[in-house]
């Protein structure tokens, strides 16, 4: 048998850097780990052993060790929410407030099942959304590689019959002309990579440093095209989604809508909803509130608030907010693709004739002088 290489000292500390730092936790992975907990529990087992068990059958590598130390923890006599909170990039605020609500309650099992409810609505709209955006990356994945095939490798070969001709070149000719002879040389085109890699590594940098950048950015993406009425769905389904799951849990509701404000990937909702929890401090209704900014939370959201505020029944018509919304991210993304092939295929259509003219109009002209 063969004995297993063991690590030197620096290549631990490598591992788990790359372990505790670099790996991320895949949704599924929680929503299993949660799932059997709740499952354990119910079953009669204790806490202890219910993690014990999971630590076990865990195959995520970092969620195994988070569970150990968990389970360490609990014995020590924290509650499971305060140990929880503990990784709040394991388990974000949002899951932490509902099993502490639960634990307070006396109602730990009906907390976890609410948990694993929401996680799985979440990973379900977040699926959605990525499923959508893959045929859109491949085509335009594509297209760049071709773009980039033609004007390094095929057209070079091509421009040089063109820069023998006698007679004036036309325009679209002597443009890709200059295209071809800056990008088919390598240091020219090491620079353009370059500048791109620089580009995306300064916007990303500026998105996370300067707030007034960030909010600028991500109100443009809410007036994008297709895609801005798919980011305010996404957002209205994770608002109405998230706020529901709190209040069930029996959170107040400033507190509810706090956390709900992180959940949302839009600095503008993100905001406009930390504001609303301060503001329900003062006693102001929620609906009014959200009616403040009616491009944000259409009539429609505030509406139901409204009356369920006056029903008493917020969690449950939020909750029928959450899967009309949902449903419309789902039917949005469906028909994504039919949505956005047409205007790929005009792009690739003009990129194509672009081309097509630049290198048939010098051929047309010699036929004509022969």
């Amino acid at each position: 048998m063969k004995k297993e290489k063991k690590l030197s000292p620096l290549e631990e500390k490598l591992n788990n850097f790359v372990r505790d730092h670099l790996t991320r936790i895949p949704l599924i992975q929680k929503i299993f780990f949660i799932e059997h907990l709740y499952t354990m529990i119910h079953a009669g087992l204790s806490l202890v052993e219910s993690l014990d068990i999971l630590s076990k059958e865990i195959e995520n590598k970092k969620l195994k060790k988070i569970i150990g130390e968990i389970k360490i923890d609990i014995e020590k006599g924290q509650s499971l929410a305060e140990v929880l909170a503990k990784h709040p990039k394991a388990f974000p605020p949002i899951y932490v407030k509902m099993i502490e609500a639960g634990e307070i309650g006396g109602k730990l099992e009906e907390s976890l099942k609410q948990v694993v409810n929401q996680m799985q609505k979440n990973e379900k709209l977040i699926s959605t959304v990525r499923g959508a955006m893959i045929y859109p990356a491949v085509i335009v994945f594509a297209m760049t590689a071709i773009g980039i095939m033609m004007v390094t490798m095929i057209l070079p070969k091509l421009m040089v019959l063109f820069k023998e001709f006698d007679a004036k070149l036309p325009l679209a000719t002597r443009v890709l002309i200059a295209i071809t002879d800056f990008a088919s040389k390598p240091l020219n085109m090491a620079i353009i990579i370059v500048s791109l890699i620089t580009t995306i590594v300064l916007f990303v940098f500026s998105l996370k440093k300067y707030p007034k950048f960030k909010r600028f950015i991500h109100k443009i993406n809410l007036h994008l095209p297709v895609f801005g009425t798919v980011i305010k769905k996404i957002n209205l389904a994770r608002f109405s989604l998230t706020l529901s799951s709190l209040l069930k849990s029996t959170i107040p509701i400033v507190q509810a809508v706090e956390i709900t404000s992180e959940t949302c990937s839009n600095v503008l909702y993100r905001n406009h909803l930390k504001n609303t929890s301060e503001k329900i401090k003062t006693g102001t209704p929620l609906s009014e509130i959200l009616r403040e900014d009616t491009y944000l939370f259409p009539p429609m959201v505030t509406e139901m608030v409204m009356v369920g505020e006056k029903t008493g029944e917020v969690n449950q018509l939020l909750d029928e907010l959450a899967k009309f919304y949902s449903n419309e991210v789902d039917k949005t993304m469906k028909n994504f693709a039919t949505i956005i092939e047409p205007v790929i295929i005009l792009a690739l259509g003009l990129a194509v004739a672009g081309m097509a003219v630049a290198v048939i109009m010098p051929m047309y002209t010699l036929v004509q002088n022969f």
